[in-house]
């Protein structure tokens, strides 16, 4: 079991074949969400309620987002984190959409909207990661990270969180 907190992950983007691949996965929600930049509706979410100890994968390339032990309730309908699993991980987007001015979040290897992060969030980080559950996958403590882009180690290797 590798130790999240010392793994170096490839962020080179999907090809243009893995991409087709694996948006051929995705349901029509899922397309919405992660690649027109939508919203699922809030209180519905898969993940809304998890608490299993883990890792919260993209839900299109695989790559680990954030750790089970940054979740939070937030009240706000969607799953909250506190910080991202790695601060490489995510680009972050100025979203001005909707007459408000918001920091979109989006996976940094395929571009994928995840959610959006504001500055609310609880200690130590003031920040609230709120992320649509159709955005993620969950892979709990002890099972292999999904290899979606056949990259290999660390990527299909079990983590403690």
């Amino acid at each position: 079991m590798a130790d999240a907190t010392t793994l170096q992950f490839d962020l080179t983007p999907p090809t243009e074949d893995q991409l087709h691949d694996l948006v051929a996965d995705l349901d029509d929600q899922e397309r919405h969400v992660l690649l027109e930049h939508g919203t699922e509706a809030p209180f519905c979410g898969v993940f809304l309620d998890e608490k299993r100890a883990g890792v919260y994968t993209c839900r299109l390339c695989g790559l680990p987002l954030f750790n089970g032990g940054q979740k939070f309730e937030s009240g706000t309908g969607w799953p909250s984190f506190t910080q991202p699993f790695s601060a490489d991980h995510l680009k972050y987007l100025r979203d001005d959409s909707y007459g408000m001015i918001r920091t979109e979040i989006v996976c940094a290897r395929c571009g994928s909207h995840q959610g959006h992060v504001f500055p609310d969030g609880p200690p130590p980080t003031g920040e609230r990661y709120c992320i649509n559950s159709v955005s993620l996958a969950f892979t709990p403590n002890g099972e292999a990270l999904p290899d979606k882009l056949g990259r290999g180690a660390p990527e299909g290797e079990a983590l403690t969180a």
